[in-house]
């Protein structure tokens, strides 16, 4: 499989990464089976992997996702986490601020959705939107977005020091990829309930995120919270990359199945 992987502080520059990239899979229909026939294993091995996280209960796991408009945030949800229980497992979105948390630090209402121990915290959409769409139609300064990226990695090494194992994925997708999705939202009718229209108003800024997202993913991507950037073009190779970097970190905590309770003899017990 291939992804990007940022390097903390390297430059980056999106036109390098490939949105229609496939790895070592060809874009053929007998590939795309057998991607899809791995990724179905990897989700039975997430299924397994969080039960053990939720059982143990000392560490958690954040997923952070971003992108631009149809990049396939939520179909990564639906199929990477189709096996998850959703007992063990929180989807949080963070949309314009209410009166109360522009009342707080920026940061305020992102910390109290942090995932607790033994949980799965997604983030569809992020923290990482007070650096994007504030910076790209200028609400902030472009010192107060410097700030704002210390401010983040400082709070997601707290995170990380505390036990959350963080990961962050771009989902990069091309400009006529997205003209190809938003265009089946208009003409679908079982879809045009996701259409809207400020996503044709975002377009037009289309270089502007992208300059945006470039800054971010470099200044952000750290050893304790780093970004993948994942070709996003073609859905069973984004779903493929996700959940193979899900399912390593799950085993980099070498989770274990907690001991029975050592004053219960499970031999002689009996049920009437």
């Amino acid at each position: 499989m291939k992804n990007y992987p940022v390097k903390p502080g390297s430059k980056l520059q999106l036109l390098q990464c490939d949105p229609d990239d496939t790895g070592s899979y060809e874009k053929s229909r007998q590939d795309k089976k057998k991607a899809k026939a791995v990724t179905e294993k990897l989700t039975d091995q997430l299924s397994e992997l969080q039960e053990r996280l939720y059982a143990n209960g000392d560490r958690a796991l954040l997923i952070v996702l971003q992108g631009m408009d149809t990049s396939g945030k939520d179909g990564a949800i639906k199929h990477v986490m189709s096996g998850v229980n959703p007992q063990g497992c929180k989807v949080v979105t963070f949309k314009t601020p209410s009166a109360e948390e522009l009342g707080h630090d920026f940061l305020w209402r992102v910390h109290q959705k942090a995932p607790a121990k033994g949980q799965i915290g997604i983030f569809n959409r992020s923290h990482y939107e007070d650096v994007l769409i504030t910076r790209v139609h200028g609400l902030i300064s472009d010192k107060a977005v410097k700030q704002r990226f210390n401010q983040i990695k400082e709070f997601e090494e707290l995170l990380s020091e505390n036990g959350t194992v963080i990961l962050k994925f771009f989902l990069h997708i091309s400009k006529d990829e997205q003209k190809k999705r938003l265009e089946e939202r208009i003409n679908n009718p079982e879809k045009r309930w996701k259409f809207n229209a400020g996503d044709l108003e975002e377009r037009k800024f289309w270089k502007n995120y992208q300059n945006a997202f470039e800054a971010m993913l470099a200044a952000t991507s750290t050893d304790a919270a780093p970004w993948h950037i994942v070709p996003a073009n073609h859905k069973w190779y984004r779903n493929l990359v996700i959940a193979h970097h899900v399912v390593k970190a799950l085993e980099s905590m070498k989770l274990k199945t907690p001991p029975a309770p050592a004053d219960i003899n499970f031999k002689t017990l009996k049920i009437e």
